[in-house]
């Protein structure tokens, strides 16, 4: 079995087609799908689809981009929605120094914030980074998020770094980049790094991974990040799938 512990079924892209998405992920082996919400539209449809089907799960937050949009209220809300039986995580929360809407005093400030309420709730956090990583190293450091753990979303930085964050009880997750022919540093993760610490995801329907690059992704194609990272470690497909699926279940309390 695997697990795709980041995708955006809630995205506009599957408005038509959701369930068959959704088939065609367990026909690729795909038992569980954690499903990512960052601002109410998103958050709701999560909840939703964690609703009405038993093997996706959600993970709710306020994105780094919008940022300037979140109140008191949204954050109320996030907290009265964590005692929610199905979701396993906060996020994706994080800092993205890519784009402009959100100033980055209000963007840490934000951080901060759900890193504090995840150790309230003791749930698990899933990190977006773009373009800032000291800054967010420095913040999860700060802010002790070793005490709940988490993921740093679609890794696209160094071993260095990512080992740093492995040391504060985070994991690395590994998306569809990794395929990729010129991605240097996600190849060189995913040789470096034990297995123990590491996860799968797609992010769909952004960053599809080789052959499909170009195309919308879905959690079917997160088969394709596995089988490379079994590659890239000359081990088995199936130890990869097993090890990232324990990985995911530990670290979300599913079972």
């Amino acid at each position: 079995m695997l697990i795709d512990t980041h995708a955006h079924l809630n995205a506009e892209q599957y408005e038509e087609d959701v369930e068959e998405v959704i088939t065609r992920a367990k026909e690729n082996g795909v038992g569980k799908i954690v499903v990512v919400g960052f601002d109410r539209p998103t958050i709701e449809k999560a909840i939703g689809l964690a609703e009405t089907h038993d093997f996706i799960y959600a993970c709710i937050g306020w994105h780094p981009v919008d940022a300037i949009d979140m109140t008191d209220e949204d954050l109320s809300w996030i907290e009265e929605l964590a005692a929610h039986s199905k979701v396993v995580a906060l996020g994706e929360m994080g800092l993205d120094y890519h784009w402009d809407k959100s100033p980055r005093d209000i963007q840490k400030e934000v951080f901060r914030k759900q890193i504090r309420l995840a150790k309230k709730v003791k749930l698990p956090i899933v990190i977006h980074n773009r373009e800032a990583t000291a800054d967010i190293v420095e913040i999860l450091k700060e802010e002790g998020a070793s005490e709940v753990g988490g993921i740093m979303h679609c890794y696209s930085g160094s071993v260095e770094i990512a080992r740093q964050c492995v040391d504060m009880n985070f994991y690395i997750s590994l998306g569809g980049p990794v395929t990729f022919k010129n991605a240097v540093k996600p190849k060189e993760v995913a040789a470096e790094l034990p297995l123990d610490r590491l996860l799968i995801e797609t992010d769909c329907p952004y960053l599809t991974p080789h052959p499909h690059r170009g195309k919308r992704n879905e959690p079917g194609y997160v088969k394709l990040v596995a089988e490379e990272i079994a590659r890239i470690k000359g081990i088995s497909f199936e130890e990869v799938a097993k090890a990232t699926t324990e990985n995911a279940m530990r670290l979300f309390g599913i079972s």
